[in-house]
């Protein structure tokens, strides 16, 4: 299982909020904002691959007919593992 599956979109947020708001306080030695800063990188990826798949599966939602159809969705990371 995936680092990105393990943590939880609300719980990413808000560790990258607390990173963000120790690195404008500006009282960070420079080795640990660079560490800080690096976490705080690897926080947005997995909040911006999580919003990336949430998008994708609300486009999976069809109006046909007037009817809403849902198709399956397989995210990207999935993706690139069967092609």
């Amino acid at each position: 299982m995936t680092e990105q599956a393990e943590i939880g979109f609300e719980q990413a947020l808000a560790q990258l909020e607390s990173i963000v708001a120790k690195l404008e306080s500006g009282d960070v030695p420079l080795e640990q904002a660079i560490e800080l800063f690096q976490e705080g990188m690897r926080l947005s990826k997995i909040c911006s691959v999580k919003l990336e798949n949430v998008e994708r599966k609300i486009e999976m939602l069809l109006e046909e007919d007037g009817q809403l159809v849902k198709k399956p969705f397989v995210p990207a990371e999935e993706k690139g593992d069967l092609e």
